[in-house]
């Protein structure tokens, strides 16, 4: 692996998969490419959600989120396919793999996007050869488009590949923030979602030079350590390292109980692993983590210990979907002994600040609706008081 030397410039791109699960489909059938095509959770309903869209489609007026049934009123020949992960998950390794072959430092971040740390091959002298090498190599061996970011580190880099797209390269640098940046909305920035912008929004600020030059002390007082790492990313301050071990060294966060019986009955199950998600929940708000993996710990009154686990496509952080995930494991899986023990495990966890959110089959319609619902429980709770309100959770 190269020796990272920090009196050296730092060179950090950024990857990002253009339209990647339509993309894929399009490369393994040629007869989809060139034309409105999307991906969608159920093809046949046209209540279903489309999870993405080819570049035709989106040049139409078609894009992610929209209802199968209203994209097909916009273009009625679109052409829909089903969704197929393990295909998408193949093509993500495929990708990954051939970025490892310029350097070791290279630090996935979710199915369709990367950080690669080039300080150490060439810096910024040869930063565009690089990247357009790693570019025209995904395109010719895994037909593949993607754009890449260019900048002194991660936060810029993740900027910039968003700038040009699709197979875009985009050099920003730190001298150019103030020009490129702030006059933005501060809601394009990334780590910013809808209820941060609220916040901010309530504090005068609109603008992500705004952002750059509130009072810190201020900024820090009202949204904490989050408001002040937000602030200097607005400056373009971003010191965390490319880590290329870092999926694998994430930290798990869980909670698990013995219950005071051994338990035959399904619904007082349920009951405790609610418990337990918003206990995990709670620790994961309070790191700012999210995680990918959920496992659930299983003890029946013999002792013997079980735990079943599945991955999600985009990393949860949320009570209700731990809990979700947790009763459907549970479900699945118990056959009926004696319950002593239930515990839950959320791991792979990443930085909320680095979340992206790739829309799954599961995911899509929940992504569409749960801005909405966050801002109504913040508006009740700012008229009733904290934890006036419950969310409640739906049965399957």
């Amino acid at each position: 692996m190269p020796n990272f030397t920090h009196s050296k410039a730092r060179v950090i791109l950024h990857l990002d998969m253009n339209s990647f699960f339509a993309s894929v489909e399009q490369a393994h059938d040629p007869k989809l490419k060139g034309i409105p095509m999307a991906v969608a959770g159920n093809p046949k309903e046209r209540r279903g959600i489309l999870v993405t869209c080819s570049y035709e489609a989106r040049a139409l007026g078609i894009y992610t989120t929209m209802s199968v049934g209203e994209a097909k009123r916009i273009c009625p020949e679109l052409v829909i396919v089903p969704p197929d992960h393990e295909k998408y998950r193949v093509a993500s390794n495929a990708v990954f793999a051939i970025l490892r072959t310029y350097t070791d430092l290279v630090e996935p971040v979710s199915i369709d996007e990367a950080y690669i740390d080039i300080t150490e091959i060439g810096g910024l002298t040869d930063a565009m050869n690089i990247a357009m090498q790693m570019q025209q190599r995904i395109l010719r061996e895994l037909d593949l488009p993607c754009s890449i970011g260019i900048a002194p580190n991660k936060f810029l880099a993740k900027t910039a590949s968003d700038m040009k797209k699709p197979m875009g390269i985009t050099v920003l640098r730190k001298r150019q923030i103030q020009d490129v940046l702030w006059p933005r909305p501060v809601i394009e920035m990334h780590g910013v979602g809808e209820s941060t912008e609220q916040r901010l929004k309530e504090l005068g600020i609109t603008t992500i030079g705004q952002l750059a030059t509130v009072d810190e002390h201020l900024i820090k007082v009202k949204l904490g350590k989050n408001g002040q790492r937000l602030r200097e990313r607005a400056n373009g301050i971003d010191n965390r390292p490319v880590d290329p071990e870092a999926a694998a060294e994430r930290k798990s966060v869980g909670s698990s109980t013995t219950l005071p019986i051994d338990e035959t009955e399904l619904q007082p199950c349920l009951a405790v692993l609610a418990r337990l998600a918003a206990k995990v929940a709670k620790r994961l708000e309070k790191q700012q983590l999210a995680g990918q993996v959920i496992m659930i710990q299983m003890r029946t009154s013999d002792w013997k210990n079980q735990s079943r686990s599945r991955t999600v496509m985009n990393p949860i952080h949320k009570e209700h979907a731990i809990y979700e995930e947790a009763k459907d494991l549970f479900q699945r899986h118990w056959e009926g002994d004696p319950i002593r023990l239930l515990g839950i495990t959320v791991s792979n966890v990443i930085p909320m600040s680095e979340l992206h959110v790739q829309l799954s089959i599961d995911s899509f319609e929940h992504y569409a609706k749960e801005d909405q619902m966050e801002q109504l429980v913040s508006r009740l709770e700012k008229k009733f008081g904290p934890n006036a309100v419950k969310r409640g959770f739906r049965e399957r």
